[in-house]
């Protein structure tokens, strides 16, 4: 592990690992605001961190600059972090990355992320990502589930997957896991296109509800709840000032109401996902 720069090796008990990254895989934000709530729901602290000097173009993601105490200059770089919370009553604990999705060498960072899960005795590894979708802001939120398992396919809606074509730093991590034999599950949450540069706590509200079920772990989420209830009411008055925007909204509900989007199977959403993605090699 050249790259993970360790502050503390804890000792964990049965440990699952929640990553999200920044970027292509997080439409809304809603992936990195579910973990990130975890992370303070739980009480999390930071382990370790990955130097980013080799897995980012610094001319594209750039470092910031800020004045600590407002007098003193300090770079902040682009950052992957792990945290580590205990579920002691539970009896399971917590690893968590948060970051932005690199854009450099993704064999050799999935590589150091496999080697941490290793460290850590990681049981389970569950990746969150969101994307754009043709779905009304008024409709709950679809969570798609796939793993590679077969112990796992099955579980909690999840499927196996079926895609091909392009992919992000969340397909190639997943392949970097099954080689290293390490189970893996992927949660996807839809988000609406015509709000998917509006951070969304509906969708991280749905994730983090899916997350609670397949790793059997409750998780108190009123506040994100009201969040995610102001949003839709924000988008309501932001929609109702367009009458396009109106009756797009009132199709697109019309198509959910009629397809039972609740009722369908993963396979359906899955392929859905798949289809999506691949629109997005054009």
């Amino acid at each position: 592990m050249d790259h993970v720069r360790w502050l503390e090796r804890p000792n964990l008990t049965r440990p699952v690992l929640l990553a999200a990254f920044e970027g292509w895989n997080d439409a809304g934000e809603a992936a990195t605001t579910a973990v990130r709530y975890l992370r303070d729901r739980w009480g999390a602290h930071r382990v370790a961190t990955i130097d980013p000097e080799e897995f980012f173009d610094f001319t594209s993601t750039r470092p910031q600059v800020r004045l600590r105490n407002g007098t003193t200059r300090e770079i902040v770089w682009p950052a992957n972090e792990l945290w580590s919370a205990s579920l002691a009553t539970e009896g399971r604990d917590v690893v968590m990355i948060i970051g932005s999705e690199p854009q450099l060498k993704w064999r050799t960072f999935c590589g150091e992320l496999v080697d941490a899960a290793r460290e850590l005795d990681v049981e389970l590894v569950v990746v969150l990502g969101a994307l754009l979708a043709d779905v009304a802001h008024t409709r709950p939120v679809r969570v798609t589930g796939a793993a590679a398992s077969p112990e796992l396919v099955g579980r909690s809606g999840l499927v196996r997957s079926q895609y091909e074509g392009p992919t992000g730093i969340v397909g190639v991590l997943h392949d970097a896991l099954a080689r290293a034999e390490i189970p893996s599950a992927s949660l996807w949450a839809s988000v609406p296109h015509y709000v998917g540069a509006t951070q969304s706590p509906k969708a991280a509200l749905a994730l983090i509800e899916r997350t609670a079920r397949l790793i059997d772990v409750p998780v108190v989420t009123a506040d994100l709840a009201q969040l995610a209830v102001d949003y839709e009411r924000q988008v309501d008055e932001v929609v109702a000032a367009d009458d396009d925007a109106v009756a797009y909204i009132r199709r697109l509900e019309e198509d959910a109401d009629r397809e039972g989007l609740e009722l369908r199977s993963g396979e359906e959403l899955a392929a859905e996902l798949q289809q999506f993605l691949r629109d997005q090699g054009d």
